[in-house]
């Protein structure tokens, strides 16, 4: 979700560069070759453009084999497999919690390689352990990185199946089905990474980002790297103690309920008056200040423009649409001694109709408005420099492991979704070319911008079985799951192969490495969701405290698409289509004006199907850190140092604890305190 801006001025940018498109002609000892002196070998380099033009494959594979590949550096080593493993494993939980709230995932990568680095020095300092290598802390990132992007389909297309079929899928099934997915992500992804990583050189500027962060830390200042480790655990700290102090079950029991922090900072005032608007209370809409600091964080790192989008939807869909319906009987709540009364369900299967027909537009028009996007997509297939030699054949993974791979993994999720899901065996065949073509759109937009557009190709996906199936929503869900997920995960684990390639490391090393952290996120993600969210209970998924806007969304869609949106109320229609050219003019906006424009369609369409309390606590959060940016620009100090030239630890420390201590509370309330 977080999308760094790529850094200028590298170590090693431009190091070609007087050489011309023709420097180091492979005929006189490879491309590149003796141009870089042996002391600046390691550092972050990179062709020019003309050299990324002109090259052929096997020139660029030559000079990366001759000036960045860091040869047999320990990388995919037991201690950085096990370390991987763990922190991908709790880190998963992260992006669980936060896919629950937001319907969003975030990169757990650099997290994971700021507290892995930490751990090792301070063993190091021990006299316990030798430090990290820098390639050890990048199969280390694979790993974790994996783990937590293979939780997508808990908060997207599994929880709507369940949610439509009110059934509960055996985690066993869960798991195979998201392992499944996962893994044929992974071999999609790698035979791609020829073309758009050592061939085109796509930025991917998350991942160049993270590339960045590591070179720094094992280069660089060793003190920064430590503040940075300790800024990340004191910030999960404080933020794992507030969201303990906020159970009120647990604070009972340990008898310091005077500690106890409210969930909303309103109760007081209900005390004395209930505040209403157009006759509803406003907590009965949601409309309560929050403190829950992990969306906060989630704010932060989700910037200034996508926060008061998020608002300007909170405002219009909760202090003006639902009050209105309200008072027309389009939204019916449930009549307690004489009163009615609104819960949070009764808000969203409303309002979620005008958000998805928004966030579905925008996204469908962004990503037909680029159609050099979709022509590079495949453009080059069997272009230049795919003949010749492979001068890298010995550390990429063989071609023949793909050959044979995607068919046998295919066959498996083909026969998963027909035994456990009901797809027809024709329709789950079709999907893998679906996905094929959907991977080349995903991970070329991925790499150019850091942003998969895995809500736009699912819901194409979703279109065309809404054709071919019509009237089977678990066949449009599911076959939607198929290529969605699929194709986000190979372009999300190509981001996370960017840095490998640019700091010299093994490709074979990682791709075994990606295997490992989806083991570790579905061992440890699942049974979680499965304990603290779900709880026997697939119509409870649903709450102002769990909203799952992913999945409400991928259900809505299925539903609409089998049975027609005739079915619904004639204010959810008109709301559908106002959201549906609302969405198409907004993106039109902003494409118009080059992204200047600050709203954006889908930040306003997910205010629809989360509560306003969230919403509030997301722009607080954005607010604070671009207002930080703002006044703390040009007066150093540690206020700066922490807001602003560190806004992505802060947050993310803001966010691993408190949402690991969220679901550990959860856990505790259910199986300890009974609740």
């Amino acid at each position: 979700m977080s999308h760094p801006t790529p850094p200028t001025g590298d170590p090693g940018a431009g190091d070609l560069a007087a050489g011309g498109p023709g420097a180091g002609d492979p005929a006189a000892g490879g491309p590149g070759a003796g141009d870089l002196a042996a002391g600046e070998k390691h550092g972050l380099q990179q062709l020019t453009d003309e050299q990324v033009r002109d090259w052929t494959l096997e020139q660029k594979d030559r000079w990366w084999l001759e000036n960045v590949f860091r040869g047999d550096m320990p990388q995919l080593t037991l201690r950085s497999a096990l370390t991987g493993m763990l922190l991908g494993g709790v880190l998963s939980l992260t992006n669980l919690y936060v896919g629950v709230k937001t319907g969003w995932t975030l990169g757990v990568g650099i997290t994971s390689v700021i507290l892995a680095f930490a751990l090792f020095k301070v063993l190091s300092g021990m006299g316990l352990a030798k430090e990290f290598t820098v390639l050890e802390n990048n199969a280390m990132q694979s790993i974790a990185t994996a783990a937590g992007y293979m939780t997508a389909p808990l908060v997207s297309s599994l929880a709507a199946y369940m949610m439509v079929t009110h059934t509960v899928i055996p985690m066993g099934v869960a798991i195979a089905w998201m392992v499944s997915l996962s893994m044929l992500g992974v071999l999609f992804a790698f035979p791609l990474k020829k073309r758009f990583i050592n061939d085109e050189q796509l930025p991917f500027p998350e991942g160049r980002a993270a590339g960045v962060v590591m070179e720094a830390l094992h280069t660089g200042d060793a003190s920064e790297g430590v503040f940075k480790a300790k800024l990340l655990a004191g910030t999960a700290a404080f933020s794992g103690l507030v969201t303990l102090l906020k159970s009120e079950a647990i604070t009972h029991k340990l008898k310091i309920g005077f500690l106890q922090i409210p969930e909303y900072l309103d109760t007081w005032i209900y005390t004395y008056v209930t505040p209403k608007i157009m006759g509803t209370p406003l907590k009965e809409l949601t409309v309560r200040p929050d403190t829950d600091l992990v969306m906060i964080a989630a704010g932060g790192l989700m910037g200034i423009h996508t926060g008061v989008s998020i608002m300007v939807g909170a405002v219009l869909n909760y202090l003006v649409l639902a009050p209105w319906m309200m008072q027309r009987g389009d939204i019916v709540g449930k009549l307690v001694d004489g009163q009615m009364t609104y819960a949070f369900k009764d808000i969203t299967m409303w309002s979620l109709w005008g958000g998805v027909a928004m966030m579905t537009t925008s996204s469908l028009f962004a990503f037909f408005s680029k159609p050099q996007v979709l022509l590079s997509s495949f453009k080059g297939m069997l272009g230049k420099g795919r003949g010749g030699q492979d001068v890298l054949a010995h550390i990429e993974l063989p071609i023949k492991v793909f050959g044979i791979g995607i068919p046998i993994v295919g066959a498996v999720v083909v026969t998963l979704a027909h035994v456990f899901f009901g797809v027809e065996i024709w329709m789950g065949i079709l999907a893998i070319p679906l996905v094929f073509v959907f991977t080349l759109i995903a991970v070329n937009s991925t790499g150019l911008t850091s942003i998969t557009p895995t809500g736009a190709l699912g819901k194409l996906t979703q279109l065309t079985y809404g054709v071919l199936a019509p009237g089977n929503v678990t066949t449009n869900l599911m076959t939607a799951g198929i290529t969605g997920e699929v194709s986000s995960n190979a372009a999300n684990l190509l981001m996370d192969i960017k840095p490998g390639y640019m700091l010299g490391g093994k490709p074979r090393h990682q791709a075994i490495g990606h295997v490992l952290g989806i083991l570790a996120g579905a061992t440890v993600a699942v049974p979680v969701f499965y304990l603290a969210f779900l709880r026997g209970n697939p119509d409870g998924l649903l709450t102002p405290e769990q909203p799952f806007p992913g999945a409400v969304v991928w259900r809505a869609v299925a539903e609409v698409l089998t049975t027609g949106i005739g079915n619904l109320k004639p204010s959810a229609q008109v709301a559908a289509a106002v959201g549906g050219v609302a969405g198409i003019v907004l993106e039109g906006i902003k494409v118009a004006t080059k992204g200047k424009f600050w709203l954006s369609a889908v930040g306003i369409g997910l205010a629809f199907v989360i509560t306003f309390s969230t919403c509030w606590a997301m722009f607080v959060g954005s607010f604070i850190f671009w207002l930080a940016g703002r006044q703390l620009e040009h007066r150093p100090g540690l206020l700066k140092r922490v807001l602003v030239d560190n806004l992505e630890p802060t947050a993310a420390g803001v966010i691993a604890g408190g949402a690991l201590t969220g679901i550990a509370v959860i856990i505790i309330e259910v199986l300890v305190l009974g609740g």
